[in-house]
């Protein structure tokens, strides 16, 4: 079995962007607009934007937690995989950040269906737990503080429907790949994947997608 040299696999990541990674061009201006407001270029391409808009249209699309707005690229997806009486919850650190992706959300004609939460995630997530019912929450797509990837997903995995999803980006890298890595990134990573991929509630899988997406959907409630 050949081995997926660094060049072979640039080959196959450009040519999934090629195939899969068409944008419209309100979409494409998000990224334009980020770069020129001085915003760092770590958000998700077009491919694992498209996913994320399947993947939420594949639940009954109500209730969307996203954690890690930065300029609201991947909200911009996620909204249009909501039903049409749906709503995302994206929570961002970053006053520049989320200031920068309201406006945008107000450009695209999406602020209605999206509420900006600012403040530390953890935190946020903690006061969430409160206010919503257990199992109401049909994806939560996590793309922040990777070392926060295990405390996000104790907190939020009460909140998710039977049928909903857990999603996390740069599940196998950030800024490259780490599988084999001794970095505080990789290690608090690892633990959230073998969490939910070990939770008897859910069917969890891991793909090499960019850098690495997982995806998890409850298939029920524990007791």
């Amino acid at each position: 079995m050949s081995e997926m040299t660094p060049q072979r696999w640039s080959r196959t990541s450009q040519y999934l962007t090629d195939v899969f990674g068409q944008e419209t061009p309100e979409m494409a201006a998000i990224t334009q607009n980020a770069r020129e407001a001085g915003l760092p270029e770590i958000a998700i391409d077009a491919v694992v934007g498209r996913l994320l808009k399947m993947l939420t249209a594949m639940t009954r699309g109500r209730l969307v937690i996203e954690v890690g707005t930065l300029g609201g690229y991947s909200a911009a997806w996620l909204e249009q995989g909501l039903a049409d009486d749906g709503r995302l919850i994206t929570i961002e650190i970053d006053p520049v950040h989320a200031a920068f992706a309201q406006r945008e959300f107000e450009r695209l004609g999406i602020a209605d269906r999206i509420e900006l939460r600012e403040g530390d995630a953890a935190h946020v997530l903690a006061g969430m737990a409160e206010q919503l019912s257990p199992g109401s929450v049909d994806v939560v797509f996590l793309d922040a503080d990777k070392q926060q990837y295990p405390r996000y997903w104790e907190l939020v995995k009460p909140m998710i429907a039977e049928g909903g999803l857990i999603i996390l980006d740069n599940a196998l890298g950030s800024g490259q790949w780490w599988v084999g890595d001794d970095h505080p990134d990789r290690h608090a990573a690892d633990r959230a994947c073998r969490a939910i991929a070990s939770d008897p509630d859910f069917d969890a899988v891991a793909f090499p997608l960019r850098q690495g997406v997982l995806v998890g959907r409850r298939i029920r409630i524990g007791r």
